[in-house]
């Protein structure tokens, strides 16, 4: 039989912490990648004279990535509670590299036409299928394996490493535009490295997972259960499901925002050079990414619930202010204050979102319930958050999209006030 987790196996808890965070990095590195350098390949699959429009587009290919993530939850969701966590983790990170690859040597518009932002489409399609199952995996994972008064705390490793990837993609930019190559070769064929590189990384990431544990909460569930996993279950919990789409649409609307968008915000808004706008993205998310444990921890001590309220009072009250005076900021530093400023208000949700969806429902559907209903939420919201954003740009109306993070804030805002608080009603120890 699979060798399980159980509670007093401290040395095996920590190394199954530390394997699905680090397996987890690996795929989000993935993903960002393709944000990190899309300003170097966008004309070389979009020719047009217009820059925002090239964003535009590579945009939208990113957008239609997550569209296939409710169906990657779906997939996985239902994979790792019929076989396993650790099943659905190795699968969905094999998937990723599939897509890495496929974007490391396909030709451009130039080469093979209308085939090529075709095939970009196809690799994403794939990378969606496979974050979108990530992301519930890997959350009921690091949360199932975590102690009970240390939840918190663990499972927001899950966003240290999803931060950390895309660290990795813009370090890797950084590296790259200012060492090894010009920004000609940059544009021309360097953009290709960092997915290559992906596909190599994702080989670590699936040995890690092959050695992982299977948590004890899956292994020790009631046997009597037949439909583990199934849309019938998981609408046994229809409170459950919306109170993870309606706390999760203006959080990650916001988190997208700050973090994907924010490299091309300070190019194409504020006017920063690219160099400039990669180390200030680096920075803000280093320290953004360090500030997790922090939150978590501290939901620990004091609930779940007072944090995702302060998200949505700052949220909803500063995003417009925020957003609008850096629009009109022309230095580096003061842009970086604000931004900074911004992410400490998000992490009152990005920290614990993973415990406090995973917290909501029972072993048998844990990961459909978070990884699913999620997915919609981010597929509707985080996906296209980059598009609308360079829309309402292109339009000469930026800040509408700045009411639209605000609003949305707010609407999650409402649904934080009602819930109860999942530290105190998990149903992670009642399996």
């Amino acid at each position: 039989m699979e060798q399980t987790l159980h509670k007093d196996d401290t040395g095996w808890r920590l190394k199954a912490i530390i394997g699905g965070s680090a397996g987890n990095l690996v795929e989000w590195y993935d993903w960002y990648a393709y944000s990190a350098f899309s300003l170097y390949f966008a004309n070389t699959f979009f020719p047009d004279s217009n820059p925002t429009v090239q964003l535009i587009n590579t945009a939208g290919i990113f957008a239609v990535g997550f569209l296939m993530r409710p169906i990657g939850g779906f997939v996985f969701g239902k994979l790792a509670d019929n076989r396993g966590r650790k099943v659905a983790m190795t699968v969905s990170v094999l998937l990723m590299s599939l897509g890495s690859l496929l974007i490391a040597f396909l030709p451009g518009y130039n080469s093979i036409g209308i085939a090529a932002p075709l095939l970009l489409l196809v690799a994403r399609l794939l990378q969606g299928l496979s974050v979108g199952g990530e992301y519930g995996t890997s959350a009921t994972y690091l949360s199932e394996v975590a102690t009970e008064e240390k939840r918190g705390f663990f499972s927001s490793f899950q966003y240290v490493t999803l931060i950390g990837g895309q660290l990795i993609a813009l370090g890797l930019q950084l590296i790259l535009q200012n060492i090894f190559l010009t920004d000609q070769q940059m544009h021309d064929w360097g953009w290709r490295i960092p997915f290559v590189i992906g596909a190599m990384l994702s080989l670590v990431a699936l040995y890690l997972r092959a050695h992982l544990n299977e948590t004890e909460a899956f292994q020790s569930k009631d046997l009597k259960v037949k439909k583990e996993g199934s849309l019938k279950e998981l609408m046994k919990h229809p409170r459950a499901v919306l109170v993870v789409i309606g706390l999760t649409s203006g959080g990650t609307l916001a988190f997208y925002t700050y973090t994907t968008y924010m490299q091309k915000f300070l190019v194409n808004t504020v006017g920063l050079t690219k160099y400039q706008s990669t180390i200030l993205t680096f920075c803000s998310l280093f320290i953004f990414a360090a500030l997790q444990p922090v939150f978590g921890a501290l939901s620990d001590r004091i609930g779940r619930r007072p944090l995702l309220i302060a998200f949505g009072v700052l949220g909803t009250i500063f995003t417009y202010p925020l957003l609008s005076t850096l629009s009109h900021t022309t230095e580096m530093w003061p842009a970086f204050g604000l931004l900074m400023a911004a992410l400490i208000i998000v992490s009152g949700y990005t920290s614990i979102n993973a415990v406090v969806k995973a917290e909501l429902f029972p072993v048998e559907v844990r990961a459909l319930g978070v990884g699913l209903p999620y997915s919609i939420a981010v597929a509707v919201f985080g996906g296209t958050a980059e598009y609308l954003a360079l829309w309402a740009k292109n339009l000469g109306h930026e800040a509408w999209y700045y009411w639209y993070v605000t609003i949305c804030i707010f609407i999650s805002l409402i649904v934080y006030i009602r819930m109860k608080d999942t530290k105190h009603t998990s149903l992670i120890e009642k399996h």
